[in-house]
């Protein structure tokens, strides 16, 4: 298994350098970036957004910019805008490079976990993502926790009782979470339980109260669990419906094979028939889409229960990125979920290993 293990590590990196590769282009034919951003915000705010990209010194004016030179532009909205201007502006996105100098000294930096500074936020990127990592830590590990320990045990009764009426009702409710998406849930919760209409009691937004830090430790955690209640039940209200009804047909899929009939007829109970022999082959598969449910609930199933809760975690970071068209973030944050999800899909085949010894990776080494 190590040498396989060693393997995988080794085909991270060409697969992350296609991974940043792919996204760079993409980015290159993005119209609207941060010159052109910069470019709007100077004409339309005057001399204010000015004087804090000249740092303040001098009194230089956009009109001291302007001139009327006849040379066209690349950038919409910079006609008459003096090009040395326009050349200052892309030195400091670092626009003056070619592409691939710029791509080249992004992989360089990567490699170093350097992921640069955000063009509007004045901080590292690493550390950006560092400070709204807990937030969808709290999101994601919380949810798809529970997740997991209610769409197991659920499928497993519905695949034993499959046909009655528990069955029934409870693929009603499953199908129902499934139909409606995680934000129609969080605005229901907080019409009923925020305060909206009926009830107030849980809060709104936030992960603590004001003056959390003054608090005891039990009081402390406590707190944090009271605002994780409604976010975290939107979330898994819609994210258990697949995995019930995969765990079920997985199940049923075994329950009718032969060594199941040869182990009842041996006078095995029902509970060491499903637990000792069904369980182990019935989870291969439950274990197989582990990865893409983790990464999914982890970062993008909590973009809207992040903006919906006010809640400011990597979910909304990405977004805001996006549209603030602020590209060392967009990269960087894609670079860090890009590693997670290969890490969390080797975990995935180390577990596959230890659930059913029958399978190994050894012969691919």
């Amino acid at each position: 298994m190590l040498p396989y293990i060693l393997k995988r590590l080794m085909l991270m990196i060409p697969t992350l350098f296609g991974i940043v590769l792919i996204a760079f282009v993409i980015v290159q034919f993005v119209p609207g970036g941060p010159v052109e951003r910069m470019i709007a915000e100077l004409q339309g705010h005057g001399g204010d957004a000015t004087t804090r990209f000249s740092g303040g010194g001098g009194g230089e004016t956009l009109g001291a910019m302007s001139q009327s030179t006849g040379q066209g532009s690349n950038y919409r909205g910079a006609q008459g805008l003096d090009p040395e201007f326009i050349a200052e502006l892309e030195a400091m996105y670092g626009f003056d490079k070619p592409a691939y100098i710029r791509f080249w000294d992004m992989v360089k930096s990567y490699a170093r976990f350097d992921l640069g500074e955000s063009y509007y936020r004045d901080i590292g990127v690493m550390d950006l993502v560092l400070e709204k990592m807990p937030v969808s830590i709290s999101l994601g590990l919380w949810s798809t926790l529970l997740i997991y320990l209610i769409s197991i045990p659920l499928g497993i009764k519905k695949a034993v009782r499959d046909g009655s009426a528990f069955d029934f009702w409870t693929s009603a409710a499953v199908f129902t979470g499934y139909a409606i998406p995680s934000f129609m849930f969080a605005i229901l919760l907080i019409v009923v339980f925020a305060g909206g209409t009926y009830f107030d009691w849980f809060p709104l937004r936030g992960l603590h109260s004001d003056g959390a830090d003054q608090m005891g430790f039990v009081d402390y955690w406590l707190d944090y669990a009271w605002h994780l209640v409604l976010p975290v039940t939107a979330m898994v209200i819609s994210g258990f419906a697949s995995l019930t009804l995969l765990t079920k047909n997985s199940f049923l899929d075994e329950i009718g094979k032969q060594y199941v009939v040869t182990a009842r007829a041996k006078g095995l109970e029902e509970n060491q028939v499903l637990y000792g022999h069904v369980f182990r082959n019935a989870m291969l598969i439950v274990i197989a889409g582990f990865p893409a449910a983790f990464i999914s609930i982890f970062f993008t199933g909590s973009l809207l229960i992040e903006v919906i809760f006010s809640l400011d975690g990597l979910g909304l970071l990405g977004y805001e990125s996006i549209i603030n068209r602020d590209y060392p973030v967009v990269l960087g944050t894609l670079y860090i979920y890009a590693l997670i999800g290969l890490v969390v899909t080797l975990i995935r085949d180390v577990v596959y290993s230890m659930v059913d010894p029958r399978i190994s990776f050894e012969g691919q080494s």
